[in-house]
């Protein structure tokens, strides 16, 4: 009988994702060997496709936020500034009280800082609220495209001053008193 060659487990990003984020919801954090044996690929394998462990983390992060945000977009009852400031309260405080995500901050405090305020996480959150200010005015836009690119840079640092101020400068940061200098900005560059 002819000998036949092991076959290749082929895996794509997206299903590693998809797996990865399974992963963190359970416990907080990422563990590759962990994420490499569900997906039934060698360490080799799942590093390969993914880079490394801070972009994978990256990736699932982003992806987890993003299902927040949808649903907090999907809320939205209000137009304009308001309902700007409506989709960031809800998925701000959908993520703080995302169990999985308080661990990671805790246990991985300096990856945390690094991927949520200066790596992918931050342009993909920065695109995301461009996006939300562009459709804010429901059909009348309230900023333009090249305005709205600014923006939304400096409303999501605002939102992140507060949201990860513990990672930052070590102290906690009132929500209010970020939601009032975003309603600010948002109000003077209009």
């Amino acid at each position: 009988m002819p000998r036949t060659a092991p076959s290749r487990r082929v895996v794509s990003r997206a299903h590693v994702v998809h797996s990865a984020c399974r992963y963190f919801v359970r416990h907080g954090t990422l563990d590759m060997d962990a994420v490499a044996r569900d997906l039934a690929i060698s360490r080799a394998t799942l590093y390969r496709v993914v880079g490394s462990r801070d972009r994978l983390l990256a990736d699932v992060l982003w992806a987890l936020a993003d299902r927040l945000l949808a649903r907090a977009r999907g809320r939205r009852t209000r137009t304009g500034v308001d309902g700007v400031l409506e989709i960031t309260r809800d998925f701000v405080t959908a993520l703080r009280g995302s169990a999985p995500f308080r661990s990671f901050l805790r246990a991985e405090p300096d990856t945390a800082r690094r991927l949520l305020t200066g790596g992918r996480v931050h342009r993909r959150a920065v695109l995301a609220q461009r996006n939300i200010l562009l459709e804010a005015g429901d059909g009348t836009p309230l900023w333009t495209a090249a305005g709205a690119d600014e923006l939304a840079y400096l409303y999501v640092r605002i939102v992140e001053s507060a949201l990860y101020a513990e990672l930052l400068s070590s102290r906690r940061l009132g929500l209010g008193l970020a939601e009032r200098a975003a309603r600010a900005v948002l109000r003077q560059t209009r």
